[in-house]
């Protein structure tokens, strides 16, 4: 028998953050957190706290393509391990007031593959241990150089295991059960079905969500997706984005917040739709949530007939094993070597039509025509 969860509040931070190049700068990040996490705990204190969601790089930052791109040496320098002593920072706040604490896009190298690093998400628990470990899966290949699982999916798998349940773990608490997706992994159904199928009851969904990619209306495509996502999982999802960023090469509101609030059906509850530092906090109810999916009508998983949309993924997109273990990916020109071969297979199955006075041969070399114009340019790097 299960046993009843009390209602709560859970926090989303909207955090003004700084692209940090060595541990001064990740921990002035990380103090501005602390500080955030101290007031929204403080003032929202009637139905305690009891989660925390933070946005993805809110602690090392990230660089995009242009002037400030970073090569794969830059990303290293300012890598740390999860757990350590970054991380303790914040495990003392969950500590100190008995809180869980989610977050992403910590820039990771791990023991086993120390020639990259990984786009990690984690959940603390109460008791400041890492309950949960995430691995970012759906790296876009223009954007992101941290390598998702599926880059060295073998490796990978022999190490971490490449089940369902191991690359998108959720956790039984307190709370209810916990999951967590970063940024791009929401941008399709994939993801929030697969932590839905292990029994995740509130997703956790750090972002960098960029103004470039529709968070402002009237495209609202980071709303309109995570509403979408919440739905058909029926869970709850808590999405943060910076507020503002301090970069030389960004504009303030390059990721122009829009945090969110979704309940399990679709609802928003709270959002911050400005580029500014902000917290915004509701009231989850994990019973409600247990009650909703015990009715038939309208249930999105009740009505799932499964059988003919395995055809859809028997054969692969984006190629698996792109960049093995040794072989990591040195900079984002070279990622785009994954999109190049997606192309290959979406043009020459009949499914995407090229446009006029080209065929489907050709959509791979019209990709990688870009990327050496760019390169020629000195806007993608070479090195």
């Amino acid at each position: 028998m299960t046993r009843r969860i009390e209602k709560y509040t859970a926090l989303v931070i909207q955090p003004e953050v700084t692209v940090a190049r060595d541990t001064t700068g990740i921990h002035a990040n990380l103090e501005r957190i602390t500080q955030l996490i101290d007031f929204g705990v403080g003032y929202f204190w009637e139905v305690p706290v009891r989660l925390v969601v933070l946005p993805e790089y809110f602690m090392q930052g990230v660089t995009t393509p242009g002037k400030g791109e970073d090569g794969i040496k830059q990303f290293l320098d300012k890598a740390i391990r999860v757990p350590g002593p970054e991380l303790e920072v914040l495990a003392a706040k969950a500590r100190e007031y008995g809180i869980y604490i989610a977050g992403g896009g910590v820039i990771e190298v791990t023991p086993e593959f120390p020639d990259r690093w990984f786009n990690t998400a984690f959940v603390l628990d109460p008791n400041g241990d890492v309950a949960l470990k995430y691995h970012k899966w759906h790296i876009p290949a223009t954007l992101g150089l941290g390598s998702s699982p599926h880059d060295l999916y073998d490796d990978y798998g022999k190490t971490y295991g490449n089940s369902i349940k191991d690359l998108f773990p959720v956790i039984d608490t307190e709370i209810g059960r916990l999951g967590t997706m970063t940024c791009h992994d929401g941008c399709t159904p994939e993801v929030s079905r697969a932590l839905g199928f292990n029994g995740a009851e509130v997703i956790c969904h750090p972002g960098a969500i960029q103004e470039f990619e529709g968070v402002s209306r009237p495209w609202d495509f980071w709303m309109f997706t995570r509403r979408a996502r919440a739905h058909d999982t029926m869970c709850y999802l808590l999405g943060s984005n910076w507020g503002q960023v301090n970069y030389a090469y960004y504009p303030k509101a390059f990721c122009p917040g829009g945090s969110m609030i979704i309940d399990y059906t679709g609802m928003v509850l709270r959002e911050a739709p400005y580029p500014n530092e902000q917290i915004i906090a509701a009231t989850i109810d994990i019973e409600g949530l247990r009650e909703h999916r015990t009715v038939a009508n309208h249930n999105t998983w009740i009505d799932v007939r499964t059988e003919p949309f395995r055809e859809m993924y028997d054969d692969p997109i984006y190629p698996a094993n792109l960049f093995p273990d040794g072989s990591p990916p040195r900079n984002l020109a070279e990622k785009v070597n994954g999109a190049r071969e997606s192309m290959r297979v979406l043009y020459g199955r009949g499914q995407f039509a090229p446009p006029a006075g080209l065929t489907a041969d050709d959509m791979p070399d019209l990709l990688a025509s870009r990327v050496r114009r760019a390169q020629d340019r000195g806007i993608l790097r070479k090195d």
